[in-house]
């Protein structure tokens, strides 16, 4: 049966790093695909080992080697229904809902992927039907007191190029927490929450801008290596999987 699941409501994030976890509790999607299930939908992981946190889980069984497997969606926008202008806060912890637009939280992407190593896929879509998808082989987001910063490297091309290289080795930044390196604020001038530098090629957290609009130059939810700054994505997911 369909379960609506509301991250405000329901996601629970441990905030006390270096916890043991018990070997029954699935870590993140990987372990639920050994555990045998192979159906995509909302599942509930342990990445801290103590709490629950409801996740979306992509199970894929056919094309490429390199997506087969289990993917655990850490970002997705889809239909501009849930506001991703949010604080510092918020974007720590995870916000939307897991059915559809959501954020995992920094906390929870931190807790995943700072014992397992992991890869991460951006898929993305306009609104003319056309897809494409950028794979990269390593990713990780150290903690809250270095920033959250990003790690991300090993770009391969999926169709629509690399914007998300630019911003290895920055931290994370929203409109009350400014840790970019820009004179001014990112998040604020670009309406967003993101790993800013100075200040991005892809702001997949900007506002949900339903097509182009060259008037509103970069602040959409755009991949700039793909269709430009001025061409909002209809959907847009960030999703990783744990490397063997």
């Amino acid at each position: 049966m369909a379960m609506l699941v509301s991250l405000v409501a329901l996601l629970s994030v441990a905030l006390v790093s270096g916890c043991s976890h018990d070997e029954d509790w699935p870590v993140d999607c990987s372990d639920l695909h050994k555990a045998g299930e192979t159906v995509s939908g909302v599942y509930s992981i342990y990445p801290a080992g103590n709490a629950p946190v409801w996740v979306y889980c992509e199970m894929i069984s056919d094309g490429k080697d390199e997506d087969k497997g289990a993917w655990t969606v850490i970002q997705r926008r889809m239909d501009g229904s849930v506001n991703f202008y949010r604080p510092w806060n918020q974007y720590k912890r995870g916000f939307g809902n897991v059915e559809g637009e959501y954020w995992l939280g920094l906390e929870n992407m931190y807790q995943l992927t700072r014992k397992n190593k992991y890869m991460l896929r951006v898929d993305l879509e306009d609104f003319g039907g056309n897809k494409g998808s950028a794979l990269y082989s390593s990713f990780s987001v150290d903690c809250e007191t270095d920033g959250y910063q990003l790690h991300v490297s090993g770009f391969k091309d999926g169709g629509a190029g690399d914007s998300l290289s630019g911003h290895n080795g920055y931290k994370f930044s929203t409109f009350d927490k400014d840790q970019d390196v820009y004179e001014n604020n990112c998040a604020k001038q670009f309406l967003g929450g993101f790993w800013y530098s100075n200040c991005h090629g892809t702001n997949p957290n900007g506002i949900y801008l339903w097509g182009e609009d060259p008037t509103l130059y970069a602040i959409g939810n755009v991949w700039s290596s793909w269709k430009g700054y001025a061409v909002g994505m209809k959907s847009i997911s960030m999703k990783i999987k744990r490397v063997p």
